[in-house]
């Protein structure tokens, strides 16, 4: 569950506001709908937009509680969690022709 002051990385592009998925921004503000207002900045720390986000709209990739980088898998799985069924079982997968292949390599 995303908190206040977690970074949170957008997963979806946002045009009319200009953000694009791949942005990264902090949780300002937990609304008790499940929604949550983040400030996105840039480089030099000037506040570029503020926008209220659902969570599948976003992945945390910084929780705040325990000043802690979200690992990759935790990551992963967070964005998985968002696809379509058959996006979920070509993620699987892909990531079994990725297994397969690195025992290939490493047996070489």
């Amino acid at each position: 569950m995303p908190d206040l002051g977690d970074v949170v990385e957008l997963i979806v592009d946002i045009p009319d506001r200009n953000l694009r998925a791949g942005i990264q921004g902090t949780i300002v503000h937990c609304y008790a709908d499940q929604a949550y207002e983040v400030e996105f900045t840039n480089n030099e720390g000037e506040t570029l937009d503020f926008l209220a986000l659902r969570p599948e709209q976003f992945i945390v990739v910084w929780r705040a509680k325990t000043q802690q980088w979200v690992s990759v898998s935790e990551q992963a799985v967070a964005l998985i969690a968002n696809l379509p069924d058959g996006a979920k079982q070509q993620v699987l997968d892909f990531a079994r022709f990725l297994s397969a292949r690195m025992q290939q390599v490493s047996s070489s």
